[in-house]
């Protein structure tokens, strides 16, 4: 087993192990760590705990310190010499009349180098745009190219729930997400209707989806022959969510649906079901979409 504290380096990004080398933290301690670009300020998500070590990557950095008043003021000054590199790299982008653009700058903690990140439809040729910005900030310069789920996570939004985007307000990584979700949740396949603002599948298909999973193994498929408390019939329509069937009795006229809780019926086996509380349907074939 091995001590770990976890520590974001943003509002809502991925947590990373250290070392808390003897010390206590709290959720919500603000410190500074070891990483492989240098010393950086962070924010304890997960205070101190054991874990197995074949879940630590080897070696585990070390949390240098607590943050303190000088490193709080540093972090704030950052934050202003940041709002300046981005106007500039505007400016210099349209200098050398570059297609891309630009969605955020972040200084290092100890100023050792400035991250620009971007989007571009394309590969683009940022030599010049790299010299341009050394010459004006004197430090080592990143241009780092994303994609337009992470654009959306750093700019923040409303999605169309009418809510903040869910990769800005909680969700630390993305996960692939694919049509075999939508169509699982019962949801319309057009993709105006299915996509976020970043134009790629909702994320909350992905994380909805163990729900749906468990409604589907336990409620009789449409087409389903059930044995319900009036008689026996056939499934017409299924609502996931509230588990109610309507089904069509035999002892009922062509066209008449009578409405039933799935925790009243029993699907009838050999007769079109595939066994109580299983769905059954085709084996729907699997389109990913990659982040």
């Amino acid at each position: 087993m091995a001590e770990i504290v976890g520590v974001r380096f943003k509002e809502v990004g991925k947590i990373y192990y250290f070392d808390p080398c003897g010390k206590t933290f709290a959720k919500g301690d603000q410190v500074i760590v070891e990483t492989a670009r240098g010393v950086e300020f962070g924010t304890v998500a997960i205070p101190n705990r054991e874990v197995e070590d074949d879940s630590v990557v080897k070696p585990l950095r070390k949390v240098v310190r607590p943050a303190g008043k000088e490193d709080l003021r540093r972090i704030e000054e950052n934050r202003q010499k940041e709002k300046r590199a981005y106007r500039v790299c505007q400016e210099k982008i349209a200098a050398n009349r570059l297609e891309m653009k630009l969605v955020g700058v972040e200084y290092a903690f100890d100023n050792s180098k400035i991250l620009f990140y971007f989007t571009a439809d394309g590969r683009v040729d940022f030599r010049e745009l790299v010299k341009d910005l050394a010459s004006v900030f004197r430090t080592r310069i990143e241009l780092r190219q994303i994609g337009v789920r992470d654009e959306a996570k750093m700019l923040g939004g409303l999605g169309i729930c009418g809510r903040p985007f869910c990769c800005s307000s909680f969700l630390g990584e993305f996960q692939p997400v694919s049509i075999k979700m939508a169509k699982e949740q019962g949801l319309s396949l057009n993709p105006t209707k299915i996509s976020g603002t970043c134009g790629r599948l909702m994320c909350c298909l992905k994380y909805e989806q163990p729900a749906y999973e468990e409604l589907l193994r336990t409620t009789p498929r449409v087409g389903a022959v059930v044995n319900t408390p009036e008689g026996r019939g056939v499934v017409k329509e299924v609502s996931l969510l509230t588990g109610q069937l309507k089904v069509a009795l035999q002892s009922s006229g062509e066209g008449v649906l009578t409405a039933f809780n799935k925790a009243d019926v029993r699907v009838v086996r050999g007769e079109g079901g595939k066994g109580e509380g299983r769905p059954g349907g085709r084996r729907e074939a699997q389109a990913e979409e990659k982040s």
